[in-house]
């Protein structure tokens, strides 16, 4: 299973456009060679840079159609639920790491160092279709994944401000 984006390569800065420097929209990603009996599938995009240590969840969304190649920019996925990201919202929130001198942030983001966030783009080929609704945290979402996971795909952004 493949998952790529036409805005940005694998392990390489996502444009200002899918961030909180821009509009903060989604880019657009590309699914490929999804494997024979999946019923539906799972895209979670978090970052583990995150201040505090804490893993920052940007976007949850499950029971996407396995027919599904392309999830155009600025859209949910097809066919998919969509859950409340660590933002406490519904879909998609782009990447907004801290900015500025590490001297100068808030205490609780004394950890920025300077460097690029990664942003984990996930895509899981699932043999079920999950029974949860948008109130599902991530935690839930992965423990009713447990066991009907057939192949994982990963998309690696950076960013920093």
């Amino acid at each position: 299973m493949l998952l790529t984006s036409p805005s940005f390569n694998h392990n390489e800065k996502i444009p200002p456009k899918f961030t909180c420097d821009g509009p903060g929209i989604n880019p657009e990603l590309h699914i490929q060679n999804i494997p024979d009996g999946t019923v539906s599938m799972v895209l979670i995009m978090d970052d583990p840079d995150a201040v505090g240590g804490k893993v920052f969840t940007h976007w949850l969304a499950w029971n996407i159609n396995p027919k599904t190649e392309l999830i155009k920019q600025e859209s949910a996925p097809p066919w998919s639920i969509e859950g409340q990201n660590d933002a406490g919202k519904i879909g998609y929130t782009g990447p907004c790491p801290p900015a500025g001198n590490p001297r100068e942030q808030r205490a609780e983001q004394s950890s920025y160092d300077g460097k690029p966030h990664r942003y984990f783009f996930k895509l899981y080929a699932l043999d079920c279709e999950l029974v949860l609704d948008q109130s599902a945290t991530k935690s839930s979402l992965k423990n009713a994944m447990t066991g009907h996971i057939l192949e994982q795909a990963e998309l690696i952004g950076l960013y920093k401000r």
